[in-house]
């Protein structure tokens, strides 16, 4: 266990861990992509929660278990490589490389679940652990069969799986002779937890820059339109990464951290709020390089609802979160939404570019509008 001798650092086997996202991330990314329909829209969604969850299970188990002990340390590593098979495994996850992808969900769930059960032997955490290894059974063993099911029947195991693991976290995991868990029993490090989802946040957000960067420099020829929609895709993304870390990142670190029961802000906030945003951000790095390839595009249907789409999703996570840890109606965020949605009405009748503008210009007003409310309430303060 870790020795809780006040805030928990991060520790660099961790950071060595999500690296794999890294790639896991743009998998997806391609994924949607080469899917650009409603359908691969969807099947991108269910692959970033297969990734998310097991992401997550992993932070909540380095919450309680000391990275530095070797016995997790290899842990981790072994659940690394795993996660890089899956990865690999992406693109062709409903065709050939279906199997790969499930059995990898079902091996990182179920092993990462019995080495606790083992590891807190004798511990009150043993029981929270040995009701999350029955669920996990369950949920893995749907993931088995996903990837030996036809694409269609694949899709809806899939769901099925990721469906138990949800559904787990939210009734305490309940399991007949072992009963239930409660939000107070996963006693974790508020400061840690928030840390490790701000860390996947970063993780997003990098990919973004990277499939930014990497579709300007294969451009043959770079004229003023690409030079523009470059210059809109950073400021997008800087303003994305400004809602999230302005403020919002580091105070609600506090009050996770200072909660009387960390662990329902830790599933709320965290484990269920923060794939939303990922996902937003991922949506918006399909669309930079989808306008970076062709701004002058006018009414292209997946260009138009990826650009919307991905700030949207971004905002309506980052209102819930915002809600969830100050109960408060983040009416910025919300009026944005409905912008975005007006948006929309004249998407087909402007090119990409200018589109992209006027989202990246809401994140911005956004932003500002943050700025000056605070700027308001530390002037009423004094």
């Amino acid at each position: 266990m870790r020795a809780r001798a006040g805030a928990e650092r991060v520790t660099n086997v961790e950071l060595f861990f999500d690296l794999v996202y890294v790639f896991a991330v743009t998998q997806i990314s391609h994924y949607l992509l080469a899917h650009p329909t409603f359908v691969g829209a969807l099947r991108a969604g269910l692959l970033l929660t297969m990734i998310w969850l097991i992401w997550a299970y992993t932070t909540w188990v380095t919450n309680w278990l000391d990275p530095e002990r070797i016995a997790v340390r290899l842990l981790l590593l072994a659940l690394a490589g795993a996660s890089l098979v899956m990865s690999a495994a992406l693109p062709g996850a409903f065709s050939a490389r279906g199997l790969a992808v499930g059995v990898a969900y079902a091996v990182m769930q179920i092993g990462r679940s019995v080495f606790a059960v083992v590891a807190l032997r004798g511990r009150p955490l043993q029981r929270n652990f040995q009701r999350i290894l029955a669920w996990c059974l369950v949920s893995g063993l749907l993931a088995v069969l996903g990837g030996l099911a036809a694409p269609a029947a694949r899709t809806a195991l899939w769901v099925a799986a990721v469906g138990v693991d949800l559904l787990g976290g939210a009734v305490g995991f309940y399991t007949p002779g072992l009963g239930r868990s409660t939000t107070r029993d996963w006693t974790i490090e508020g400061g840690h937890f928030a840390e490790r989802c701000q860390a996947f946040i970063l993780i997003a957000l990098g990919e973004s820059i990277v499939v930014t960067g990497a579709a300007l420099s294969g451009l043959a020829h770079v004229t003023g339109a690409e030079v523009g929609a470059f210059a809109v895709s950073l400021v997008s993304s800087a303003g994305l990464w400004w809602l999230y870390f302005d403020r919002s990142a580091e105070d609600a670190a506090r009050v996770i951290a200072a909660s009387d029961d960390p662990g329902r802000l830790g599933r709320s906030a965290y484990h269920d709020i923060h794939p939303v945003m990922v996902a937003g951000i991922i949506v918006s790095a399909a669309a930079d390089q989808l306008t970076l390839a062709d701004p002058g595009a006018v009414g292209r249907g997946p260009a138009s609802w990826m650009i919307l789409g991905g700030v949207g999703l971004f905002l309506a996570g980052h209102a819930a979160f915002k809600a969830v840890i100050w109960r408060t109606v983040p009416w910025s965020r919300i009026i944005a939404l409905a912008v975005l949605a007006l948006l929309g009405l004249a998407a087909p009748h402007v090119s990409a570019l200018a589109l992209s503008a006027c989202a990246a210009a809401v994140v911005i007003a956004v932003a500002v509008t943050d700025r000056v409310q605070h700027d308001d309430a530390a002037e009423d303060d004094r």
